[in-house]
């Protein structure tokens, strides 16, 4: 099965590329994604972005198709920050997808101090090993483990995958989830996940303000690392250097967009669009 959607505001490459999302790769005209035991296949036809798989409504949701983004765009730039203004008109096919929320929280504890080829490998090597193998028609792959498969095996076993100092935070977060589950972190608000997601191991404050943002669509998170860090100093002539007051500058002048327009400016930046 597959639907299709305006390009101008679903662009494959600027949905994929802007550090979100680590399960994918180029297939044939465009991507193959995968999200838990689900892929599919995101091309380009025409001025429409085709998106196809045998879960159209899990990659709807997936992709965010039911929001208006020509609106948040045009609330991004009534801000009136120059920076801002340009990001949104070169990455206006800039989408926050909704992910699984498991996943990433594994994914970004991997991502912690990292460059997104080897994320992505180690991601994909944990996924061969302790996955399911699922069948697809655009090729076999293997499933997001769950919890209780990441955590029955050892720290050793990560690192052998390339997780470095990472297969602690990987072992005992992955136990502690199968013990108690996650239902709890899906009823609270921002501030309460931020908070809770810091006691997991191997969760700072970046780690935890992505889990919030991009696992449980929190869109007031405003992540900060080091590309936020440099276009803060460098288009927004700011003179914090605490991360901390960093986040709280730009929570507080975006709110509860905070989370867009993060994406905007971190993939215009990071891509130097």
């Amino acid at each position: 099965m597959k639907f299709d959607y305006d390009s101008t505001y679903f662009v494959p490459a600027d949905v994929l590329e802007c550090g979100q999302v680590f399960r994918f790769e180029r297939f044939e005209e465009g991507y193959r994604v995968f999200s838990a035991d689900k892929d599919c296949y995101i091309h380009t036809e025409g001025c429409r972005t085709v998106v196809e798989s045998e879960h159209p409504d899990y990659f709807y949701e997936y992709f965010d198709l039911a929001r208006d983004y020509s609106e948040i765009i045009e609330t991004a730039k009534s801000f009136g920050v120059p920076a801002l203004t340009l990001a949104c008109q070169k990455a206006a096919g800039l989408r926050l997808l909704n992910q699984n929320r498991e996943e990433m929280i594994y994914s970004f504890i991997i991502s912690q101090n990292n460059n997104i080829p080897r994320i992505k490998g180690i991601i994909s090597r944990i996924c061969e090993g302790l996955g399911q193998k699922m069948n697809s028609p655009r090729g076999d792959f293997y499933a997001f483990p769950s919890s209780s498969e990441l955590a029955a095996k050892e720290p050793e076993y990560y690192k052998a995958l390339g997780a470095g100092y990472r297969d602690e935070y990987i072992c005992q977060t992955s136990r502690r989830i199968a013990r108690e589950g996650i239902a709890e972190l899906e009823s609270m608000d921002s501030e309460q996940l931020r908070r809770a997601l810091l006691t997991y191991k191997g969760v700072g404050p970046k780690v935890a303000d992505c889990i919030c943002l991009f696992g449980f669509g929190k869109r007031d998170a405003f992540p900060v690392d080091t590309w936020i860090e440099k276009l803060y100093h460098e288009d927004f002539k700011g003179t914090l250097t605490d991360r901390k007051k960093i986040n709280a500058y730009f929570t507080s002048l975006f709110g509860q967009f905070s989370g867009y327009v993060q994406q905007y400016l971190f993939y215009a930046k990071r891509a130097n669009l």
